[in-house]
């Protein structure tokens, strides 16, 4: 296994899911359902369901597209969101 990849990707998917409206729905949930061991596992579940589609779908495109145009695409999807963002707009 590549432990520095391994690593790497948790701190990073980490600090990014920290306080988004995913935890603050959690909490929610399990503040009025009382069941916070439901909503944990199904919360877990979830989060581990859109990681393996979005390796999947990783692997996949990366087969088809250089890594260059996916670097340059995604790269340009941020610019035209922060500036729909910053316009009002989204």
């Amino acid at each position: 296994m590549g432990w520095k990849i391994f690593f790497s990707t948790l701190g990073l998917v980490f600090f990014a899911e920290l306080g988004d409206k995913t935890q603050l729905t959690t909490m929610v949930l399990a503040a009025q359902t009382k069941k916070p061991v439901a909503v944990f596992l199904g919360a877990a579940i979830a989060l581990a369901m859109t990681s393996l589609l979005g390796v999947l779908l990783g692997d996949v495109i990366t087969r088809f597209i250089p890594e260059r145009t996916i670097h340059l695409a995604a790269g340009l999807v941020f610019i035209v969101l922060g500036a729909l963002l910053v316009s009002g707009k989204l």
